[in-house]
């Protein structure tokens, strides 16, 4: 079978795939910062509090890394509006994924911060300094430096999740191939293209994320994307 590559009729939509990956990329950013947040409050409760708090925040946990992101996307969306929540897609889109990177995040820092000598949390309390202080100052810090480049990862693996936002009609960039291919009949042109953006998406925002991560721990991270 002999198949000819078309992109003419592509090129209308030039401004739809820009608009989709725009939206894919604002997606990821706030539900990286909530994600992240998420994660970090959970991993302090499952290791420094209360019975009841390690208690939800394992549920929290299991249930979000035990199910399937799109059956949580649905539940939010569709499932909601059931009891009287109704929340438009978009905001559905942020908070599954949200709540999705912040169960992966929980587990990822919660390792980082068993790997934080004791020796720091004792140098701390030497200085009168409290629990939470430690946490905050010394433990958290010391924790994201030795496990970000874990975190970065989780966090793009949410980003190219986030392609079945679509099926609640968020524009993104699934959207905008799905919208094309069934105005252009081009199915393999459109999901060419945005394979394409995906992947060029991925590479820059592991290297973005690393180069932050220089930045912010002045060298504790090591490796990473050139």
């Amino acid at each position: 079978m002999h198949y000819v590559l078309d992109f003419a009729d592509l090129r209308q939509y030039f401004a739809l795939f820009v608009r989709g990956a725009a939206l894919t990329i604002a997606l990821t950013a706030v539900s990286t910062v909530i994600g992240v947040v998420i994660g970090a409050l959970c991993a302090a409760a499952r290791e420094e509090g209360s019975n009841g708090f390690r208690f939800f925040a394992g549920l929290y946990v299991e249930l979000f890394r035990n199910t399937p992101f799109i059956v949580q996307l649905f539940f939010i969306f569709f499932g909601l509006p059931s009891v009287g929540i109704h929340i438009d897609e978009t905001s559905a889109a942020i908070i599954a994924m949200s709540l999705n990177l912040g169960a992966y995040a929980t587990e990822i820092i919660r390792a980082g911060m068993r790997a934080v000598p004791r020796g720091l949390s004792e140098a701390g309390l030497s200085l009168a300094m409290t629990r939470g202080q430690i946490l905050r100052h010394v433990i958290l810090p010391q924790a994201f430096a030795k496990v970000f480049p874990a975190l970065a990862s989780q966090i793009v693996i949410v980003m190219l999740g986030s392609a079945v936002v679509s099926q609640i009609s968020v524009p993104d960039l699934s959207y905008a191939a799905n919208f094309v291919q069934s105005r252009t009949f081009r199915a393999f042109e459109s999901y060419l293209i945005v394979t394409a953006l995906y992947l060029v998406l991925a590479i820059a925002l592991r290297r973005v994320l690393m180069r932050a991560a220089r930045r912010l721990f002045r060298g504790m991270v090591k490796g990473g994307a050139r």
